[in-house]
């Protein structure tokens, strides 16, 4: 597990301030006026930071245009709402969001797209392995049901059209490959819906920070 330095407490309420006060202006028509276009939104520098192109990544990553993110699915600290141990990882996927407990009746939580109906997953596991930059081999299932996936047969080599993304923890339940994942994406615009196959998807930046704070054997548990 790498050795990454959570955000201190206030700078997560000066970041959660600062998504607070991103309403936008703009003039309603009135007579013959026309309605100005509404000024472009302003971010904090914390959340430009967080979100920056990584250029030291095997493949290097863009920033990521906060414009195209739902601001409510930006990572930021809440107080757990899941009661359970610290450590753990819980998604709530009616809500769109991944939580990793922390002491102290915290929680970091990270926006997520999920699995659209007929492709979700629930219950208890594990985190059994991890990998950086992985292979995505597509289950015999998928390939059956979309044929142009026959040359990913023995595995997609990574790469940021990979659909693993930069990073991939692999979910087993009682020592068994659920086929189910959490892995990044480069689709952050996607965030906060159901359009994958059933993995849990993360922003690259979120997908990379999860990954160096959780070990393999860490407990998920999806609802």
């Amino acid at each position: 597990m790498s050795d990454i330095t959570l955000p201190n407490r206030r700078a997560f309420m000066l970041g959660a301030a600062s998504l607070a006060g991103l309403s936008l202006s703009g003039c309603a028509t009135m007579g013959s006026r026309v309605a100005e276009a509404p000024p472009e939104p302003q971010f904090s520098q914390y959340y430009l930071d967080m979100y920056a192109a990584m250029p030291y990544e095997r493949f290097p990553i863009p920033a990521v245009d906060l414009r195209r993110l739902k601001t409510t699915h930006f990572r930021q600290e809440v107080a757990d709402p899941t009661g359970e141990l610290p450590g753990t990882i819980v998604v709530h996927t009616s809500e769109r969001f991944l939580y990793l407990v922390q002491e102290g009746g915290r929680a970091i939580r990270y926006g997520v797209g999920i699995g659209r109906d007929g492709f979700t997953w629930s219950g208890r596991a594990e985190i059994a392995r991890k990998a950086e930059w992985p292979v995505w081999t597509p289950p015999r299932e998928m390939i059956q049901r979309l044929p142009e996936l026959e040359e990913y047969r023995n595995g997609q080599p990574p790469s940021l059209t990979n659909p693993l993304g930069a990073r991939a923890m692999y979910i087993y339940q009682n020592g068994r490959d659920t086929i189910y994942r959490i892995h990044g994406t480069g689709e952050y615009w996607t965030i906060g819906e159901a359009v994958s196959s059933g993995c849990v998807r993360l922003i690259h930046q979120d997908v990379i920070d999860l990954y160096n704070r959780v070990p393999v054997g860490t407990k998920i548990l999806v609802m």
